[in-house]
């Protein structure tokens, strides 16, 4: 009994070892007793979700990043290599605004497009799942709106909206989508009525001179201040940000007097600098959506002010809308740099490690040890052109490859 309970002790004692990186000859008798061969990948460049990096290779183990170094530094012969040649890899993006049952988007489709992880807002509820060689999926589940509020009269409500009337009911909502997995709280504050706005019908009526104006009809229902706050509080206190479909200065008000952590578009509308300014200094995240908000008058304007203010922009393409890329948004991307005047260093960070930090998970979104390998890669340089990240040539989702268009790969010799 005494030499088993040593032997699970040595045992314990070299995963350990493993999980902090300080006995890299373990390796291959970690993989042995795990059953998972090591996986080495090399690439001419690597962006480790804060910098490219040259000359650098990952090591993954166990469906997790185990070393990140220079080539040379790599020396295990039971390693099974990945050599990429003239590439980039990158993590796997995250897209923090998706819809994913909306027009019953495939999760494959999306992961072999670069998405390795998605934060789906406003739509059936669940626990997360996924990243095991599949699409890691969060969810917000139904948004919380006032009686006959958006997305109901367009939408309507089944597993998509919860109505509430009371500061009560507010709070009974919170609790009850946290129970039920919800990652983040959806609340809409939205009236209708904004011109290119995509997420109603009845905002394209301008376009039609046989129809009303879409200015002429009644505003949509929207929460009160204190309802909001009673939301805020109750989210917070269960350890969860709220998020606000917002489009325009009115809803964009009530957010921001009820502490709202997160606007879940760039407004379609024009919003004062006053309360623009006001939601930076309350360090507001804004999602970006504009390649879905590109015929809205105000989005292009309100996201270079928010960005110029010191607002912090994160990336999202809003996944099923119309002409939106089922993966990566390149459009999205650009859009970031040409109306945000963002780096493309930077919007890479936003889709990524920026991301992974937002959602509570620091090492989601990275190329670091310890981090899920979650990674895509592309060839060239996707610096020079975002496009080619829609169609990447490697997908790997905690640890397992799902795509591989590579042709250099074998053994380590």
């Amino acid at each position: 009994m005494q030499n088993r309970v040593i032997m699970k002790t040595h045992s314990l004692i070299k995963l350990l070892l493993f999980s902090t990186l300080t006995a890299f000859a373990s390796f291959p008798i970690i993989a042995q007793e795990t059953g998972q061969t090591p996986v080495l990948i090399h690439a001419a460049r690597i962006f480790d979700g804060n910098n490219m990096r040259t000359n650098t290779s990952v090591l993954v183990v166990g469906g997790l990043i185990a070393q990140i170094d220079a080539r040379e530094a790599f020396k295990f012969s039971s390693a099974k290599v990945i050599d990429l040649g003239d590439a980039t890899l990158l993590p796997g993006f995250i897209e923090l605004h998706a819809h994913l049952a909306f027009q019953h988007i495939p999760a494959d489709t999306v992961l072999k497009h670069g998405i390795t992880t998605i934060r789906d807002v406003g739509g059936p509820l669940h626990p997360p799942y996924g990243g095991d060689g599949s699409l890691r999926v969060l969810a917000s589940g139904p948004i919380i709106t006032a009686p006959g509020g958006y997305p109901i009269p367009e939408l309507g409500a089944e597993n998509i909206a919860i109505a509430v009337a009371t500061e009560q009911q507010a709070r009974e909502a919170v609790r009850t989508l946290v129970n039920g997995g919800a990652v983040v709280i959806k609340v809409a504050l939205e009236p209708g009525g904004e011109a290119g706005a995509p997420w109603s019908s009845h905002h394209h009526a301008d376009s039609d001179p046989h129809r009303k104006t879409s200015r002429s009809k009644k505003p949509w229902p929207l929460l009160s201040e204190h309802i909001v706050k009673a939301i805020v509080d109750e989210a917070h206190q269960q350890g969860r940000k709220v998020t606000a479909h917002i489009g325009e200065a009115k809803g964009a008000k009530i957010a921001i007097d009820a502490g709202i952590d997160e606007w879940a578009h760039v407004p379609c509308d024009i919003i004062p600098d006053a309360l623009l300014k006001k939601a930076v200094s309350q360090q507001v995240k804004t999602i970006t959506t504009l390649d879905t908000l590109s015929k809205c008058t105000g989005a292009a304007r309100n996201a270079r002010a928010f960005a110029a203010l010191g607002g912090e922009l994160l990336y999202g393409a809003e996944i099923a809308h119309p002409d939106i890329p089922w993966g990566i948004d390149a459009q999205e991307l650009m859009a970031m740099i040409h109306l945000a005047n963002m780096q493309p260093i930077e919007v890479l960070r936003s889709a990524t490690s920026k991301s992974g930090r937002y959602l509570n998970s620091p090492l989601l979104g990275t190329l670091q040890p310890g981090a899920p390998a979650d990674m895509i890669a592309v060839q060239g340089d996707p610096v020079h052109s975002f496009k080619i990240l829609e169609y990447p040539d490697l997908v790997m989702s905690g640890g397992k490859v799902v795509l591989n268009n590579f042709e250099r790969s074998g053994d380590m010799p």
